[in-house]
């Protein structure tokens, strides 16, 4: 019933504790896509480790392509009635996936729900860059965050996935979401949310904007 899509790129140290959130579900109607866009350490090895014991996790391997290119690919492989992400240095509370569901089941005339992460790691790190405004920060709780997003199938195919851009591409597709269908915002903090990561993408963008500056 449920897709889940991981991309990753030379995460091997953080695969384990994503995938392992994901076992961990209480609802158990689901597949794991995990998308690796290039990565040249043993990322691979650690998957297929998984794959071999639950046949709901799927494996594919890409050149490095890029964030939006890889969810994409996800998007194409999905065959859940709802799809949704997981960053793969991020991870799921037990209850995530069940809470989902269960609204937007409740809620049909709601299309794609997002929110309810839970900020885990140093404050200095919850304000990012605003996409509105460059030159401004916003906290995350305020952001659209993309490995909150859980929608309905039909919702990806209309607004054709994710485009390639520098920076974003979660954003952008929340507002493209919303030019046809409904979306709410969920508060329960199941989506574990980690700050203390090296490279994360908001890191080098802000990082790049001030280079810049």
């Amino acid at each position: 019933m449920v897709s889940i899509i991981i991309c990753t790129y030379n995460r091997a140290a953080l695969l384990p504790r994503a995938i392992q959130s994901v076992l961990k579900q209480t609802f158990a109607d689901w597949e794991l896509i995990v998308v690796d866009d290039g990565s040249t350490d043993n990322s691979h090895e650690i998957v297929l480790n998984f794959l071999s014991n639950d046949s709901r996790i799927k494996y594919f391997y890409h050149h490095n392509r890029g964030l939006a290119e890889a969810r994409n690919v996800g998007l194409r492989l999905a065959l859940g009635e709802y799809i949704t992400f997981l960053d793969s240095d991020d991870e799921y509370a037990p209850h995530h996936i069940a809470k989902r569901q269960t609204y937007l089941t409740k809620h049909a005339s709601v299309g794609m729900i997002h929110g309810g992460a839970k900020l885990i790691g140093p404050k200095g790190k919850r304000y990012v860059v605003d996409l509105t405004n460059p030159k401004k920060k916003i906290h995350l709780r305020n952001c659209h965050i993309g490995g909150t997003f859980f929608f309905r199938r039909k919702i990806a195919a209309k607004v054709r996935g994710f485009r390639s851009i520098k920076f974003g591409e979660d954003f952008d597709f929340y507002r493209r979401v919303k030019r046809y269908f409904t979306i709410a915002k969920v508060n329960f903090p199941t989506y574990l949310y980690h700050l203390d990561v090296e490279d994360r993408l908001c890191d080098v963008f802000t990082e790049a904007l001030h280079n810049k500056d």
